[in-house]
Protein backbone atom coordinates (compact mmCIF):
# COMPACT_ATOMS: atom_id res chain seq x y z
CA UNK A 1 0.00 0.00 0.00
CA UNK A 2 1.30 3.39 -1.26
CA UNK A 3 1.75 6.44 1.08
CA UNK A 4 -0.87 8.37 -0.64
CA UNK A 5 -3.40 5.69 -0.03
CA UNK A 6 -2.41 5.39 3.27
CA UNK A 7 -2.78 9.04 4.14
CA UNK A 8 -6.63 8.88 2.11
CA UNK A 9 -7.35 5.99 4.60
CA UNK A 10 -6.21 7.61 7.96
CA UNK A 11 -8.61 10.73 6.98
CA UNK A 12 -11.38 8.45 5.90
CA UNK A 13 -11.42 6.65 8.57
CA UNK A 14 -10.91 8.72 11.75
CA UNK A 15 -14.51 10.07 11.47
CA UNK A 16 -17.21 8.96 9.95
CA UNK A 17 -20.56 10.79 9.85
CA UNK A 18 -24.15 9.94 10.12
CA UNK A 19 -26.80 12.25 9.59
CA UNK A 20 -30.12 11.11 11.78
CA UNK A 21 -33.89 11.76 11.19
CA UNK A 22 -33.78 15.18 13.51
CA UNK A 23 -31.11 16.16 11.08
CA UNK A 24 -32.52 16.02 8.07
CA UNK A 25 -35.38 17.33 9.65
CA UNK A 26 -33.11 19.91 10.61
CA UNK A 27 -31.65 20.62 7.51
CA UNK A 28 -34.50 20.64 5.47
CA UNK A 29 -36.27 23.51 7.63
CA UNK A 30 -32.61 25.21 7.40
CA UNK A 31 -33.30 24.82 3.58
CA UNK A 32 -37.13 26.47 3.78
CA UNK A 33 -36.16 29.00 5.56
CA UNK A 34 -32.85 30.04 3.64
CA UNK A 35 -35.50 29.86 0.49
CA UNK A 36 -38.64 32.01 2.00
CA UNK A 37 -35.68 34.89 3.42
CA UNK A 38 -34.09 35.27 0.20
CA UNK A 39 -37.50 35.32 -1.29
CA UNK A 40 -39.12 37.85 0.80
CA UNK A 41 -35.90 39.62 1.74
CA UNK A 42 -37.62 39.37 5.60
CA UNK A 43 -34.53 40.16 7.77
CA UNK A 44 -36.00 38.18 10.94
CA UNK A 45 -36.06 34.88 8.43
CA UNK A 46 -32.47 35.84 7.36
CA UNK A 47 -32.29 36.27 11.72
CA UNK A 48 -33.43 33.07 12.03
CA UNK A 49 -31.16 31.06 9.42
CA UNK A 50 -28.33 32.23 10.52
CA UNK A 51 -29.26 31.35 14.16
CA UNK A 52 -29.78 27.89 12.90
CA UNK A 53 -26.24 27.29 10.81
CA UNK A 54 -24.71 28.84 14.22
CA UNK A 55 -26.25 26.18 15.84
CA UNK A 56 -25.26 23.50 13.78
CA UNK A 57 -21.70 24.41 13.42
CA UNK A 58 -21.58 24.45 17.38
CA UNK A 59 -23.14 21.02 17.16
CA UNK A 60 -20.23 20.17 15.27
CA UNK A 61 -17.82 20.99 16.96
CA UNK A 62 -18.80 20.57 20.88
CA UNK A 63 -19.27 16.51 19.27
CA UNK A 64 -15.68 16.31 18.00
CA UNK A 65 -14.83 18.01 21.36
CA UNK A 66 -16.51 15.33 23.28
CA UNK A 67 -14.91 12.69 21.16
CA UNK A 68 -11.55 13.78 21.56
CA UNK A 69 -8.96 12.84 24.28
CA UNK A 70 -10.45 9.64 25.10
CA UNK A 71 -8.38 6.46 25.97
CA UNK A 72 -9.80 3.00 25.63
CA UNK A 73 -8.41 -0.27 27.21
CA UNK A 74 -9.45 -3.66 27.47
CA UNK A 75 -8.83 -6.46 30.31
CA UNK A 76 -9.25 -9.80 29.03
CA UNK A 77 -9.62 -13.09 31.12
CA UNK A 78 -6.19 -14.94 31.12
CA UNK A 79 -7.88 -17.69 29.23
CA UNK A 80 -10.31 -17.51 25.83
CA UNK A 81 -11.24 -19.62 23.43
CA UNK A 82 -12.40 -19.10 19.93
CA UNK A 83 -16.59 -18.49 19.36
CA UNK A 84 -17.04 -18.86 23.24
CA UNK A 85 -18.63 -15.61 24.79
CA UNK A 86 -16.11 -14.66 27.88
CA UNK A 87 -16.50 -11.74 30.52
CA UNK A 88 -14.27 -8.76 30.15
CA UNK A 89 -13.37 -5.37 31.29
CA UNK A 90 -13.47 -2.34 29.20
CA UNK A 91 -11.60 0.87 30.47
CA UNK A 92 -12.60 4.18 28.88
CA UNK A 93 -10.35 7.60 29.80
CA UNK A 94 -11.17 11.25 29.62
CA UNK A 95 -7.56 12.57 29.47
CA UNK A 96 -9.25 16.21 29.13
CA UNK A 97 -8.71 18.38 32.26
CA UNK A 98 -12.11 19.77 32.34
CA UNK A 99 -14.04 19.10 29.67
CA UNK A 100 -16.30 16.33 29.99
CA UNK A 101 -17.42 13.84 27.07
CA UNK A 102 -21.74 12.63 27.14
CA UNK A 103 -23.08 10.56 25.46
CA UNK A 104 -20.37 7.73 24.08
CA UNK A 105 -21.41 4.68 22.91
CA UNK A 106 -18.92 2.28 22.14
CA UNK A 107 -18.88 -0.99 19.75
CA UNK A 108 -16.92 -2.83 18.08
CA UNK A 109 -15.64 -2.39 14.17
CA UNK A 110 -15.33 -5.13 11.66
CA UNK A 111 -12.03 -5.23 9.70
CA UNK A 112 -12.01 -4.08 6.47
CA UNK A 113 -8.34 -5.09 5.66
CA UNK A 114 -9.26 -8.64 6.95
CA UNK A 115 -13.20 -9.19 7.25
CA UNK A 116 -12.13 -9.97 10.96
CA UNK A 117 -15.39 -9.66 12.78
CA UNK A 118 -15.48 -7.68 15.92
CA UNK A 119 -14.97 -9.12 19.22
CA UNK A 120 -17.49 -6.96 20.84
CA UNK A 121 -20.87 -8.05 19.77
CA UNK A 122 -22.63 -5.65 22.09
CA UNK A 123 -22.42 -2.00 22.30
CA UNK A 124 -22.07 -0.41 26.04
CA UNK A 125 -22.83 3.16 26.63
CA UNK A 126 -21.30 5.72 29.23
CA UNK A 127 -23.96 8.28 29.58
CA UNK A 128 -21.11 10.97 31.25
CA UNK A 129 -17.17 11.10 31.38
CA UNK A 130 -15.64 13.49 33.70
CA UNK A 131 -12.77 15.19 32.96
CA UNK A 132 -9.28 13.40 34.32
CA UNK A 133 -11.57 10.29 35.00
CA UNK A 134 -11.62 6.80 34.16
CA UNK A 135 -14.72 4.48 33.46
CA UNK A 136 -15.50 1.33 33.46
CA UNK A 137 -18.21 -1.45 32.34
CA UNK A 138 -18.57 -5.13 32.06
CA UNK A 139 -18.55 -6.29 28.40
CA UNK A 140 -19.11 -9.63 26.68
CA UNK A 141 -16.30 -10.42 23.71
CA UNK A 142 -16.26 -13.50 21.03
CA UNK A 143 -13.22 -14.16 19.28
CA UNK A 144 -14.25 -15.47 15.80
CA UNK A 145 -11.06 -17.38 15.29
CA UNK A 146 -8.28 -19.31 17.08
CA UNK A 147 -4.90 -17.65 16.76
CA UNK A 148 -2.67 -15.02 17.78
CA UNK A 149 -5.20 -11.61 17.72
CA UNK A 150 -2.95 -9.12 17.29
CA UNK A 151 -5.23 -5.79 16.83
CA UNK A 152 -9.07 -5.14 17.36
CA UNK A 153 -11.15 -1.97 16.26
CA UNK A 154 -13.88 -0.04 17.98
CA UNK A 155 -15.66 2.53 17.25
CA UNK A 156 -16.46 5.37 19.56
CA UNK A 157 -19.76 7.08 18.50
CA UNK A 158 -21.87 10.38 20.04
CA UNK A 159 -24.69 12.57 18.66
CA UNK A 160 -24.19 15.08 21.28
CA UNK A 161 -25.48 17.87 21.55
CA UNK A 162 -28.34 17.78 19.20
CA UNK A 163 -28.31 14.60 17.45
CA UNK A 164 -28.22 16.40 14.58
CA UNK A 165 -25.60 13.67 12.86
CA UNK A 166 -24.02 10.57 14.96
CA UNK A 167 -20.11 11.46 14.50
CA UNK A 168 -17.80 8.10 15.26
CA UNK A 169 -14.13 7.71 15.47
CA UNK A 170 -12.16 4.13 15.27
CA UNK A 171 -9.96 3.58 17.88
CA UNK A 172 -7.42 0.41 17.03
CA UNK A 173 -6.45 -1.37 20.14
CA UNK A 174 -3.46 -2.95 19.53
CA UNK A 175 -2.48 -6.44 21.64
CA UNK A 176 -1.67 -9.65 21.21
CA UNK A 177 -4.17 -12.22 22.15
CA UNK A 178 -3.55 -15.98 22.26
CA UNK A 179 -7.13 -17.73 21.58
CA UNK A 180 -7.65 -21.31 22.40
CA UNK A 181 -9.57 -23.69 19.54
CA UNK A 182 -13.19 -24.03 20.19
CA UNK A 183 -14.14 -26.07 23.26
CA UNK A 184 -17.61 -26.33 22.71
CA UNK A 185 -18.59 -30.45 22.01
CA UNK A 186 -19.62 -31.02 18.67
CA UNK A 187 -21.19 -34.60 17.89
CA UNK A 188 -17.55 -36.15 16.35
CA UNK A 189 -16.26 -35.27 19.35
CA UNK A 190 -18.13 -36.92 21.84
CA UNK A 191 -18.53 -39.86 19.74
CA UNK A 192 -15.23 -40.05 19.96
CA UNK A 193 -14.79 -39.11 23.66
CA UNK A 194 -17.05 -41.91 23.96
CA UNK A 195 -14.95 -44.79 22.17
CA UNK A 196 -12.10 -43.77 24.15
CA UNK A 197 -13.94 -43.94 27.23
CA UNK A 198 -14.91 -47.57 26.88
CA UNK A 199 -11.60 -47.83 25.78
CA UNK A 200 -9.97 -46.38 29.06
CA UNK A 201 -12.51 -48.59 30.59
CA UNK A 202 -12.31 -52.09 28.94
CA UNK A 203 -8.35 -52.12 28.83
CA UNK A 204 -7.60 -50.74 32.59
CA UNK A 205 -9.59 -52.90 35.14
CA UNK A 206 -7.85 -55.55 37.02
CA UNK A 207 -7.04 -56.13 40.87
CA UNK A 208 -7.13 -52.76 41.87
CA UNK A 209 -9.27 -51.40 44.76
CA UNK A 210 -12.17 -49.62 42.95
CA UNK A 211 -14.91 -52.22 42.33
CA UNK A 212 -15.55 -52.20 38.42
CA UNK A 213 -17.89 -54.85 37.93
CA UNK A 214 -19.34 -58.38 39.01
CA UNK A 215 -19.58 -61.14 36.58
CA UNK A 216 -19.48 -64.53 35.83
CA UNK A 217 -16.70 -66.96 36.91
CA UNK A 218 -14.03 -67.48 33.64
CA UNK A 219 -11.24 -70.09 33.77
CA UNK A 220 -8.15 -68.50 35.33
CA UNK A 221 -10.50 -66.81 37.87
CA UNK A 222 -8.51 -67.16 41.27
CA UNK A 223 -11.17 -68.09 44.16
CA UNK A 224 -10.55 -64.85 45.96
CA UNK A 225 -11.93 -63.06 43.52
CA UNK A 226 -14.95 -64.71 44.08
CA UNK A 227 -17.94 -62.87 45.23
CA UNK A 228 -19.90 -65.66 47.57
CA UNK A 229 -22.71 -63.00 48.54
CA UNK A 230 -23.96 -62.34 44.47
CA UNK A 231 -23.13 -66.46 43.76
CA UNK A 232 -25.47 -67.54 46.44
CA UNK A 233 -27.74 -65.16 45.12
CA UNK A 234 -27.90 -65.88 41.42
CA UNK A 235 -27.02 -69.61 41.60
CA UNK A 236 -23.97 -69.15 39.21
CA UNK A 237 -20.14 -68.67 40.50
CA UNK A 238 -19.81 -64.71 40.23
CA UNK A 239 -16.50 -62.81 40.35
CA UNK A 240 -15.68 -59.42 41.68
CA UNK A 241 -13.16 -57.57 39.00
CA UNK A 242 -11.56 -54.31 40.31
CA UNK A 243 -9.91 -51.06 38.71
CA UNK A 244 -6.25 -50.54 38.16
CA UNK A 245 -4.90 -48.90 40.67
CA UNK A 246 -2.43 -46.77 38.31
CA UNK A 247 -3.43 -43.86 36.49
CA UNK A 248 -4.53 -44.48 32.81
CA UNK A 249 -2.63 -43.12 30.12
CA UNK A 250 -3.72 -41.86 26.57
CA UNK A 251 -1.62 -40.15 23.60
CA UNK A 252 -3.72 -38.36 21.45
CA UNK A 253 -1.78 -37.75 17.40
CA UNK A 254 -2.80 -35.02 15.38
CA UNK A 255 -1.35 -35.36 11.71
CA UNK A 256 -0.45 -32.34 11.15
CA UNK A 257 -0.98 -33.88 6.99
CA UNK A 258 -4.43 -33.58 7.50
CA UNK A 259 -6.85 -32.40 4.40
CA UNK A 260 -7.28 -28.77 4.61
CA UNK A 261 -11.28 -29.46 4.57
CA UNK A 262 -11.45 -30.37 7.89
CA UNK A 263 -8.25 -29.34 9.88
CA UNK A 264 -9.67 -26.61 11.87
CA UNK A 265 -12.26 -29.36 13.26
CA UNK A 266 -9.86 -32.09 13.96
CA UNK A 267 -7.92 -29.17 15.98
CA UNK A 268 -10.77 -28.05 18.03
CA UNK A 269 -11.88 -31.78 18.50
CA UNK A 270 -7.79 -32.51 19.61
CA UNK A 271 -8.95 -29.35 22.11
CA UNK A 272 -12.24 -30.82 23.49
CA UNK A 273 -10.62 -34.53 24.35
CA UNK A 274 -7.27 -32.59 25.91
CA UNK A 275 -9.97 -30.36 28.48
CA UNK A 276 -12.07 -33.15 28.99
CA UNK A 277 -9.80 -35.95 29.83
CA UNK A 278 -7.67 -33.94 32.23
CA UNK A 279 -10.45 -33.87 34.70
CA UNK A 280 -10.75 -37.83 34.38
CA UNK A 281 -6.95 -38.23 36.25
CA UNK A 282 -5.86 -39.19 33.17
CA UNK A 283 -2.19 -38.83 31.86
CA UNK A 284 -2.31 -37.11 28.70
CA UNK A 285 0.27 -36.99 25.80
CA UNK A 286 -0.44 -34.35 23.14
CA UNK A 287 1.70 -35.07 19.79
CA UNK A 288 0.79 -32.29 16.88
CA UNK A 289 3.76 -32.40 14.66
CA UNK A 290 7.49 -31.91 16.21
CA UNK A 291 5.66 -31.22 19.21
CA UNK A 292 5.08 -33.72 22.26
CA UNK A 293 3.58 -31.72 25.28
CA UNK A 294 2.90 -34.19 28.69
CA UNK A 295 0.53 -33.51 31.12
CA UNK A 296 1.19 -32.95 33.73
CA UNK A 297 4.71 -33.55 33.45
CA UNK A 298 5.20 -30.35 30.86
CA UNK A 299 2.56 -28.65 32.34
CA UNK A 300 -1.28 -28.26 32.83
CA UNK A 301 -3.84 -28.45 29.82
CA UNK A 302 -3.64 -24.75 28.97
CA UNK A 303 0.05 -25.31 27.26
CA UNK A 304 -1.80 -28.16 25.12
CA UNK A 305 -4.36 -26.00 24.40
CA UNK A 306 -1.90 -22.89 22.97
CA UNK A 307 -0.02 -25.83 20.96
CA UNK A 308 -3.24 -25.96 19.30
CA UNK A 309 -4.06 -22.80 19.38
CA UNK A 310 -0.88 -22.23 16.63
CA UNK A 311 -0.87 -25.50 14.79
CA UNK A 312 -0.81 -24.83 10.97
CA UNK A 313 -1.27 -27.89 8.46
CA UNK A 314 2.35 -28.62 7.11
CA UNK A 315 0.85 -29.74 3.59
CA UNK A 316 2.89 -32.66 2.87
CA UNK A 317 -0.28 -34.64 2.20
CA UNK A 318 1.18 -37.03 -0.41
CA UNK A 319 4.32 -39.00 1.98
CA UNK A 320 3.62 -42.58 2.40
CA UNK A 321 6.40 -42.92 4.79
CA UNK A 322 4.85 -44.99 7.88
CA UNK A 323 4.54 -44.02 11.38
CA UNK A 324 6.85 -43.83 14.18
CA UNK A 325 6.40 -46.90 16.22
CA UNK A 326 4.34 -45.55 19.59
CA UNK A 327 6.43 -44.99 22.70
CA UNK A 328 4.18 -47.34 25.21
CA UNK A 329 2.31 -50.28 24.75
CA UNK A 330 0.15 -49.84 28.14
CA UNK A 331 -1.15 -46.31 26.44
CA UNK A 332 -3.97 -45.72 24.74
CA UNK A 333 -3.29 -44.15 21.27
CA UNK A 334 -6.09 -42.18 19.68
CA UNK A 335 -5.13 -40.66 16.00
CA UNK A 336 -6.79 -38.06 14.04
CA UNK A 337 -6.36 -38.64 10.63
CA UNK A 338 -6.91 -38.56 6.81
CA UNK A 339 -4.97 -41.02 6.16
CA UNK A 340 -5.16 -44.33 7.44
CA UNK A 341 -2.62 -46.29 5.50
CA UNK A 342 0.13 -44.87 7.41
CA UNK A 343 -1.16 -46.48 10.89
CA UNK A 344 -0.99 -49.77 9.22
CA UNK A 345 1.87 -51.30 10.82
CA UNK A 346 1.36 -53.95 13.77
CA UNK A 347 2.28 -51.42 16.31
CA UNK A 348 -0.73 -49.39 15.62
CA UNK A 349 -3.16 -52.22 15.66
CA UNK A 350 -4.86 -51.30 18.99
CA UNK A 351 -5.26 -47.52 18.21
CA UNK A 352 -8.11 -45.48 18.21
CA UNK A 353 -8.67 -44.37 14.77
CA UNK A 354 -10.33 -40.74 13.63
CA UNK A 355 -10.09 -40.61 9.63
CA UNK A 356 -12.81 -37.48 9.46
CA UNK A 357 -16.23 -36.65 8.51
CA UNK A 358 -16.10 -38.85 5.37
CA UNK A 359 -19.08 -41.16 5.08
CA UNK A 360 -21.88 -40.11 7.51
CA UNK A 361 -22.40 -37.55 10.09
CA UNK A 362 -20.16 -38.85 12.50
CA UNK A 363 -16.91 -39.68 10.66
CA UNK A 364 -15.18 -42.58 10.32
CA UNK A 365 -13.58 -44.82 13.28
CA UNK A 366 -10.92 -47.19 13.61
CA UNK A 367 -10.66 -49.62 16.86
CA UNK A 368 -8.70 -52.68 16.64
CA UNK A 369 -8.82 -54.80 19.69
Amino acid sequence: MGRTARIRKLFRGRWRYRVTWFGIAFTTTILLIGLFAFASGNNLLFLILAAMLSLGVISGFLSRLVLAGLELELHLPEHVSARTPASAIVRLRNLKYLTPSFSIELSGQLDPDTNVPPILTKSTYFPLIPGRTTLESPVEVTFPRRGRHLDNLFALTTAFPFAFVRKSTTVPLHRETLVYPALTPTADAEHLLARITGEIESRFRGQGLDLHRVRPWESGDTARMVDWKTTAHTGTLQVREFAREERKAVDLYLDMALSPDWFEQAVEICAFLVWTLDDTDTILSLRAGPENYRIPLDGDVHGALQILALAEPDGRRHSHAPFPAPPSADSICVILTSRPEMFSTPEWESAVLYTGPHHGTHGSYTLTD
